[in-house]
């Protein structure tokens, strides 16, 4: 992923970089704001690293996939539905239903939406 990625939609960036910093803390991050160089500093800080190593660390955890709740449209999706399939045992559809979980055209359409 691209930094400008990041920048457009920061917040959605905060669960990731939660995990891959658990030092970082919400509120510092609201003012970082997507600045690049405001948060290699703070990787910096948190990680008591010299701010190179930061940046590598930054550009090695952009190289990652991005969170599916940042890009959400049809051609991203079924990328993502498609490299599941390693997931999936084999003859199995990876974009078929799952009869484990049912079927929403078995339940009538009696207004509940409350499954039973």
């Amino acid at each position: 992923m691209k930094w400008s990625h990041v920048q457009e939609n920061w917040s959605a960036f905060y669960e990731a970089i939660l995990e891959k910093w658990p030092d970082a803390d919400e509120a510092e991050l609201d003012e970082i704001d997507g600045d690049q160089r405001a948060f290699v500093t703070y990787v910096a800080q948190i990680t008591e690293a010299e701010p190179s190593d930061a940046r590598d660390e930054i550009r090695e955890w952009l190289a990652g996939e991005l969170p599916a709740d940042v890009v959400m449209d049809p051609m991203h999706d079924n990328h993502s539905i498609n490299l599941s399939a390693k997931y999936v045992p084999e003859g199995e559809d990876e974009l078929a239903d799952d009869a484990r979980f049912g079927d929403d055209d078995d339940y009538p359409d009696d207004g509940d939406t409350e499954r039973r």
